[in-house]
C-alpha cells in the first residue's frame, strides 16, 4: 500500500520468480503539477534494488517462502527534498496445470493495429484497421472470478516494456471495478456476475503505453455484450384487471386487454410472452365464455348467453408465460380478470296488478290518489330499470298526474287540478309504464305495460261563495240611515246537501251598513259620506261572511264595493288661512285659492268676494279674481298700521245649487324693507311656536323632572345605607319593639356565683369610661366618640325598680338631643330588699290575670307594643 503526501500514479505487477536481477515491478511517482526528478531507495538494499527509472529487481537469488515478504520503497524529490514511501508485498503465484495453461493459451488476443509509418519522407499506406468484434458475455455467470475474457497486446512489446489499461464505464467509471486488466500481460478479466437488466452493453477503451507513460498505440474500442438469460418472470401491470361487457353480447365482442411485461430481452425468447386463460368462474352457461389472444392479451367473448339477470360477474385467471409460452422452460405468472356483465334494457316494466283503486276528497290537489307498483328484472336505478308513467286515457282535462318514486320505482297518481264531486264522482284512468331507454333489439316483449286506475271522488262540505265577488254598486253620498242598498247573497256548491246559509258583517270600517242574516239584504245605518277617510278613490269596501250549517261548517267571504257619487255638501274654504303683507300697498299682494272637498262639478271655478260688514273690510281691502281657482287680496288704503287682521272672504263654488262660505284669512301687517320682507320683531313673536316645538319642549321638561326624581331617590337610598352602616346592633338582636323570650333560669339555691351587691348599689358600678376594653357587654354603647348629651338625673337609691325605670324613660323622652333611633338604655338596679327579692312589682302572669296593663300606654312610644299586647283587656 502506498503512503504518499501527494497524488501519485503507481503501476505494480505480481512476482513470477525469485531469480537474480528479475524485475518484479516498476514504481513511478508523479505529481499533478508535472514531472519531478525522484531518487529511489529500498528498505532492503541487500535483497531489492530500485533503478532511477523506478524498476524494482532482486539483487540476489533467494528462496521466497509462502509467507508474504514485505519491504518499503522510498522516494525523495531532488529539488524540494520532499519524501514519500510505498509498501510492497510479494506473494507466490501457483503454477498453472497444463490444461489451464493450454486454456489460457486459447484466450483470444486483441492486437493493436499497426500505425502508418514514413518511408523516404512519405507516409506509407497501410491496411485498413481491424474491426474488433464485440465480446459476448452471459449474465449471471457463476465464475470463478476474476474470469479472463480476452488478452490485449501490441506487436511492439518485443522491443519495449509496455503497460496496458482499460477505461470506460465498468472499468474506471461507475460502476467501477467490473473489468480489470493486467498491465503487464494485457489480460482483460471480469470480476463479478453481470446483470443484463441493469447494463446490457459495456463500451471500453484499451490503452498501451511505455514505462514512462507515453502512448505507444492508439486506443482501441472493446464492446462487451451481456447475453440475456431467462432470469425474470413475467409481471402483470395490475394484479386485478376490471372489465365490462354488455349482456347479450355476440361472440367476438371485445371485453378488455391485460398486459404483462418481462424484464428479459424482448427480442429473445426469454422476453416473448404468451397469454392463456386458466379458469373461469362461474362456468355457466358455458365454461368457455371468453378467450384471450395469446400474443396481445385481448379478451373477447366466444359464446353467446351472457345474461346479467343470471350471472352478473365472471372471474378469469390469466397466465402469462415467457419463452413463447413453453411450459417446460418458460417462466410464468398469473393475474385475475374480473368481468362485470352490464345491464341492457331487455326486460320491460310490468304492473303487479291489472287494476288499481284510489279515492280523493273533492277540491284537493297535490294528494296521492293511488300507488302503482311495477316489477323490472333489469339492474335497479339504471335507465333500463327506471320506469316512466303516463295517462293514456280517462283524463281529457288533465286533472291527474303520475310521478315516479326514485327509490321504489312506483308510480304515484296525484291530483293536479281540483275535482268537483257535483260534476264527476268517479274517474277510470288508463296508465302505461315504460323504461327511460328503449328495449334492446331482438327482445320479444312489448315495450310497455298498461293498467287501469279507478279513482272515487269523496263529497265534502264546500265553502259558500258570493257571485259576483266583489259586487259593485253606485250610490250617491248622503243617503240617510235605513236605506236599503242591495241584496248580497251567496251560493252553496253542495247541491246534494240540504244546508242553510246565514250572513254576518265581517268588515265595515265606517260602520255604515248592516246585513240581514237570512236574506242578505244590506241597509244603511249611517249617512254615507264620500269625503270620509275610509273612502278610497270614491269606493267604499265592506266585507261580509256567509256560513252554512254543514259538518264541519264552512264559510265564504264576499266584498261589496259602493261607488259613491259626489253631491255638493262641502263649502269651499280659503287657502292659505294665514298670510302677511306690508303696511303699504306696494310692493304688496296676497294670492289665495279655495279648498273644496267635493269634486267636479261641485268644486271650482270659485267666486271670491268681500262681505259688506264690517265696513272696514271693504274700506281697507280689495280682492281681485285672477282665474277660476285663484284670487288676489290687496290693501286698498295707502297705509295700514302693523298688526294682525282677520279678513273674511266669501267663496262660492260651482255646484248645483252652489254652496258658499265665509272663510277667515288671518293677515299679518308688518314693516317691510325694500324687497317687501318683514323686518320688525313682531313677525317672529307673531309666528309663535308650532305644535312640534311645543311637544319637544314638553318632552324635555318631562325628562328633566324624571332625572331630578331619580337623583332624589338615589340620595335617600344612600342616606339609608349610611345610617344602616352606623347601627352597631344586629337587627336580630335589637330589642326595640320586640318581645324577647328568656327560657333559662338560675340553678336555685346552688347557683350562688352572682354578685348581687352590684345590683343593689348601682352607684358603685364602674363608669363606662374606666372599664377595660374587651369586657363590655354586647348591649352597651361603644366607647368611640359620641355626641355629648345632657346628663340625666338618676334617682338616688330608689325604693322600687318601677320608679327607676320611669325616671329613665322621662329623661330619654325629654332629651332633645336624642338620636333619631332608639338607644339601648342600661338598667342594672334590681331593687332593694333580699338579694332574691320578689318580682311581684312587675305583675307577672302568675297573679291570676287581674293585673291592669293600661299604665304601659303612659310609658311612651317604646312600650306601645307591650301595651297593645297586654293592655287590651279580654282582647
Amino acid at each position: 500500500m502506498f503512503l504518499l503526501k501527494t497524488n501519485v500514479c503507481i503501476f505494480t505487477e505480481k512476482v513470477k520468480n525469485q531469480a537474480e536481477s528479475y524485475v518484479f515491478l516498476s514504481v513511478k511517482f508523479s505529481n499533478c503539477n508535472g514531472k519531478r526528478k525522484v531518487q529511489y531507495e529500498s528498505s532492503e538494499p541487500a535483497d531489492f534494488k530500485v533503478d532511477e527509472d523506478g524498476m524494482v529487481y532482486a539483487v540476489r537469488s533467494f528462496p521466497l517462502s509462502s509467507e508474504h515478504a514485505k519491504f518499503l520503497i522510498y522516494a525523495q524529490d531532488k529539488e524540494t527534498q520532499e519524501k514519500w514511501q510505498v509498501a510492497v508485498k510479494l506473494s507466490l503465484k501457483p503454477t498453472l496445470p497444463e490444461d489451464a495453461v493450454k486454456e489460457s493459451q486459447e484466450i483470444e488476443e486483441i492486437v493493436f493495429p499497426r500505425q502508418a509509418t514514413k518511408h523516404n519522407g512519405h507516409l506509407q499506406r497501410q491496411k485498413r484497421d481491424w474491426v474488433i468484434p464485440p465480446i459476448n458475455l452471459p449474465e449471471n455467470s457463476r465464475g470463478p472470478f476474476p474470469q479472463e475474457l480476452v488478452r490485449i497486446r501490441s506487436d511492439r512489446d518485443k522491443n519495449l516494456s509496455l503497460r496496458y489499461s482499460v477505461t470506460g464505464p465498468g472499468a474506471d467509471q461507475p460502476p467501477t471495478g467490473i473489468f480489470i486488466i493486467n498491465p503487464i500481460s494485457g489480460q482483460l478479466s471480469v470480476t463479478k456476475p453481470l446483470d443484463r437488466e441493469l447494463i446490457a452493453r459495456f463500451h471500453l477503451r484499451a490503452h498501451a503505453v511505455d514505462i514512462n507513460g507515453n502512448q505507444v498505440e492508439n486506443p482501441i474500442d472493446i464492446v462487451i455484450n451481456v447475453i440475456d438469460m431467462n432470469d425474470n418472470r413475467p409481471e402483470f401491470l395490475h394484479q386485478v384487471w376490471n372489465g365490462t361487457v354488455p349482456e347479450g353480447s355476440k361472440p367476438g365482442t371485445y371485453v378488455m386487454t391485460v398486459t404483462a411485461i418481462d424484464a428479459d430481452d424482448p427480442n429473445a425468447l426469454n422476453g416473448m410472452l404468451r397469454y392463456r386463460i386458466l379458469s373461469q368462474a362461474p362456468s355457466t352457461p358455458s365454461p368457455n365464455m371468453f378467450t384471450i389472444n395469446n400474443e396481445t392479451g385481448d379478451i373477447i367473448t366466444v359464446a353467446a348467453g351472457l345474461d346479467r339477470e343470471k350471472v352478473q360477474q365472471y372471474t378469469l385467471i390469466i397466465q402469462a408465460t415467457d419463452m413463447e409460452g413453453n411450459p417446460t422452460y418458460g417462466l410464468s405468472n398469473t393475474a385475475t380478470a374480473v368481468i362485470t356483465v352490464t345491464d341492457v334494457n331487455d326486460n320491460p316494466p310490468e304492473f303487479t296488478a291489472m287494476t288499481f283503486y284510489g279515492e280523493v276528497p273533492e277540491n284537493r290537489v297535490d294528494v296521492i290518489v293511488a300507488n302503482l307498483t311495477v316489477t323490472d328484472k333489469d339492474q335497479p336505478h339504471t335507465p333500463a330499470w327506471n320506469a316512466m308513467y303516463r295517462i293514456s286515457g280517462g283524463d281529457p282535462t288533465g286533472r291527474f298526474a303520475i310521478q315516479t318514486d326514485p327509490n321504489s320505482n312506483d308510480g304515484l297518481v296525484t291530483v293536479a287540478k281540483p275535482i268537483d264531486f257535483e260534476t264527476n264522482r268517479m274517474f277510470v284512468l288508463t296508465v302505461a309504464a315504460e323504461n327511460q331507454v328503449p328495449l334492446a333489439k331482438g327482445i320479444q316483449h312489448p315495450p310497455q305495460s298498461t293498467a287501469t286506475v279507478s279513482v272515487t271522488v269523496i263529497d265534502v262540505n264546500e265553502n259558500p261563495y258570493f257571485a259576483p265577488n266583489p259586487k259593485i254598486i253606485r250610490q250617491e253620498e248622503g243617503l240617510h240611515a235605513g236605506t236599503m242598498l242591495t241584496t248580497f247573497t251567496a251560493q252553496d256548491p253542495d247541491r246534494y246537501m240540504q244546508q242553510n246559509i246565514r250572513y254576518t258583517k265581517l268588515s265595515d270600517p265606517a260602520n255604515w251598513l248592516k246585513i240581514d242574516p237570512v236574506n242578505g239584504q244590506i241597509t244603511t245605518i249611517a249617512v254615507l259620506d264620500r269625503e270620509s277617510p275610509n273612502v278610497k278613490n270614491n269606493i267604499y269596501n265592506a266585507t261580509f261572511l256567509a256560513s252554512d250549517n254543514g259538518i264541519p261548517p264552512m264559510s265564504g267571504t264576499g266584498t261589496l264595493q259602493i261607488y259613491l257619487l259626489d253631491i255638493n255638501d262641502n263649502a269651499p274654504q280659503v287657502l292659505p288661512q294665514e298670510a302677511e303683507t306690508c303696511e303699504t300697498p306696494d310692493p304688496n299682494s296676497i294670492n289665495i285659492t279655495a279648498l273644496d272637498y267635493d269634486i267636479d262639478p261641485n268644486a271650482g271655478p270659485f267666486a271670491f268676494d268681500l262681505p259688506l260688514s264690517p265696513v272696514t273690510i271693504k274700506r281697507n281691502w280689495t280682492i281681485t279674481r285672477l282665474n277660476g281657482d285663484f284670487a288676489q287680496l290687496n290693501l286698498k288704503i295707502k297705509f295700514l298700521e302693523a298688526g294682525i287682521y282677520e279678513v273674511p272672504i266669501i267663496i262660492t263654488d260651482s255646484g248645483n245649487p252652489p254652496k258658499s262660505n265665509i272663510s277667515i284669512l288671518r293677515v299679518k301687517v308688518c314693516q317691510c324693507d325694500s324687497n317687501g320682507d318683514c323686518t320688525d320683531v313682531d313677525r317672529i313673536v307673531g309666528a309663535g311656536l308650532g305644535t312640534g316645538a311645543i311637544i319637544a319642549i314638553l318632552l324635555c321638561i318631562i325628562i328633566l323632572l324624571i332625572l331630578v326624581l331619580m337623583f332624589v331617590v338615589w340620595m335617600k337610598r344612600r342616606d339609608k345605607e349610611r345610617q344602616a352602616k352606623q347601627l352597631l346592633i344586629d337587627p336580630e338582636d335589637d330589642v326595640r319593639d320586640n318581645i324577647l323570650k328568656y327560657d333559662e333560669e338560675g340553678g336555685g339555691e346552688e347557683d350562688q356565683d352572682y354578685d348581687l351587691s352590684q345590683l343593689q348599689q348601682p352607684d358603685t358600678v364602674e363608669p363606662d369610661a374606666i372599664k377595660p376594653v374587651g369586657i363590655r357587654r354586647l348591649d352597651e354603647r361603644p366607647i368611640h366618640a359620641e355626641p355629648q348629651y345632657p346628663v340625666r338625673s338618676a334617682a338616688p337609691h330608689p325604693g322600687d325598680i318601677g320608679d327607676f325605670i320611669n325616671e329613665g324613660l322621662k329623661a330619654a323622652d325629654n332629651d332633645p338631643t336624642a338620636p333619631p333611633y332608639d338607644s339601648l338604655l342600661v338598667f342594672d338596679y334590681e331593687g332593694s330588699g333580699s338579694t332574691a327579692g320578689s318580682l311581684s312589682s312587675l305583675n307577672s302572669s302568675s297573679s291570676g290575670g287581674e293585673q291592669d296593663y293600661d299604665y304601659l300606654n303612659d310609658w311612651g312610644p317604646r312600650f306601645k307594643k307591650l301595651a297593645d299586647m297586654y293592655g287590651g283587656g279580654d282582647d
